[in-house]
């Protein structure tokens, strides 16, 4: 998932068991699948996904690691899907927190951006070069 998917990642109301649905189906795994890397069984994940038992907070956070999520996006509603794992997560958190900022601002702050951009292109020729 790279920064502009994250960035337009819109949070959507899903059940802890309609997101590990979600994403376990979107790593191509079985239930049973699933549940070896948790170290559970196939009936215990098929609970969790039907919403009839709620995972320990350890089977949550295996969770969260196996599947790059915040354990807070498994829990909640209204949390992004942002991955525990990310290259820029400052940069991302500092991103999030501007969401009100001014026209104004917003345009500086895209300048400013694009310059750094285009510093780094402008680097990577004189390397090859």
């Amino acid at each position: 998932m790279g920064l502009k998917q994250i960035l337009n990642n819109r949070s959507t109301k899903l059940s802890l068991g309609e997101k590990i649905v979600e994403l376990r189906k979107e790593k191509g795994w079985s239930q049973d699948e699933l549940a070896e890397k948790i170290e559970g069984g196939g009936r215990q994940i098929s609970k969790y996904e039907n919403n009839k038992t709620m995972p320990s907070a350890e089977v949550v956070i295996k969770l969260a690691e196996i599947f790059n999520v915040s354990v807070d996006y498994l829990l909640f509603d209204g949390i992004p899907r942002i991955p525990l794992k990310f290259k820029y997560q400052e940069l991302l958190y500092k991103i999030k927190s501007l969401e009100n900022i001014s026209n104004e601002d917003s345009k500086a702050l895209v300048t400013i951006i694009d310059a750094i951009i285009t510093k780094n292109k402008l680097k990577n020729i004189i390397k090859t070069s």
